[in-house]
């Protein structure tokens, strides 16, 4: 009887550790679920969420994953402000230490000015300061931010999507930017004034690159042009030699290769975000609405050229660089 008893007393402490497993994954499947699990991802072009904003910010260079204790540094001075982050190179194609990006909170929005004392108390903590215009338009995606984990699903989950609907409409959608505003966080990428979302840190970075691609440029057009003059000069000394009957105008000269003019190399960072856009869009793509009012889409409207059959063709221009717009 005792033995009968004991195991009956087994079987129901089993039970209840195979219920309480049950519940414990049925727990963490909920949470999971409630924190975007199986959210629909929806990218779209159109009018950004926010206006032009001021924030505080520190910029680094290095792994993205570095990024948390920025935010963490942010929320410990006001846990009341939105968070923002702002993403400018690829780290499918940039080594992990050489990606730039800018960490910060949002201090206003819109006509609304921060406080002084604000502004004081991030300063303190070796923030600075800095304001974005608001985008006339963007490429966008939203995913619920209700738990931490939404942060980590968000970041495998809207990336990729975000990557195939600029790939496939070869668009110039850069940087990435998020920003975490109650219980949403939205990726915007401006599809124009892109330079305008570059902070100093950045803009000097690509200013200095630029400046070395071009030193490098030059240093390989003159080894180039000298190499070119000294197989010119060859062909020519036996050209006059073999034929000395000949008029001297029949001496051979070689053209010297031709270079792009530094005003025309692209002063992108080699495998920054800028790279996945192209040129050859159109409004209907992107699925926006033109009406006759066109003044929010500067820089997104169309280059018109003529062919020599007097038919239009439509290019879609790129924005400057960011270092170019700051040198402006």
């Amino acid at each position: 009887m005792e033995h009968h008893a004991s195991i009956l007393s087994d079987w129901v402490l089993l039970g209840l550790i195979a219920a309480l497993v049950a519940l414990l994954l049925l727990t963490v499947f909920g949470f999971a679920v409630y924190s975007g699990l199986f959210t629909e991802v929806v990218v779209s072009a159109g009018s950004p969420p926010v206006s032009n904003i001021t924030l505080a910010y520190k910029f680094r260079v290095g792994p993205y994953g570095e990024s948390g204790q920025l935010f963490t540094d942010g929320c410990s001075i006001s846990s009341k402000l939105c968070s923002i982050g702002v993403y400018y190179d690829n780290p499918h194609t940039v080594p992990p230490e050489k990606c730039r990006f800018a960490i910060g909170r949002i201090l206003s929005e819109g006509d609304a000015k921060p406080s002084e004392e604000q502004i004081k108390r991030f300063q303190k903590y070796g923030f600075k300061i800095f304001s974005f215009p608001a985008p006339s338009h963007v490429v966008m995606a939203t995913f619920p931010f209700t738990t931490p984990l939404s942060i980590h699903l968000a970041v495998n989950r809207v990336h990729p999507a975000l990557d195939t609907y600029i790939k496939e409409r070869k668009l110039c959608a850069h940087p990435r930017i998020e920003i975490y505003k109650e219980d949403h966080i939205y990726f915007v990428c401006p599809l124009a004034r892109q330079g305008d979302f570059y902070v100093p840190e950045m803009k000097e970075l690509e200013r200095k690159s630029r400046a070395a691609a071009a030193e490098a440029e030059d240093a390989q057009t003159d080894i180039t042009g000298a190499d070119t003059m000294s197989e010119t000069s060859s062909i020519s000394m036996e050209a006059t030699t073999d034929s000395r009957d000949t008029s001297v105008a029949t001496s051979i000269l070689l053209p010297f290769p031709a270079s792009r003019g530094r005003e025309e190399a692209d002063t992108r960072s080699e495998h920054s975000y800028s790279e996945s856009g192209a040129s050859g869009s159109s409004f209907e793509e992107l699925d926006l609405e033109v009406t006759g009012d066109v003044e929010g889409a500067a820089g997104l409207l169309p280059d018109v050229g003529y062919t020599g059959n007097q038919e239009v063709t439509i290019k879609w221009t790129k924005e400057p660089a960011a270092a170019e717009r700051g040198e402006e």
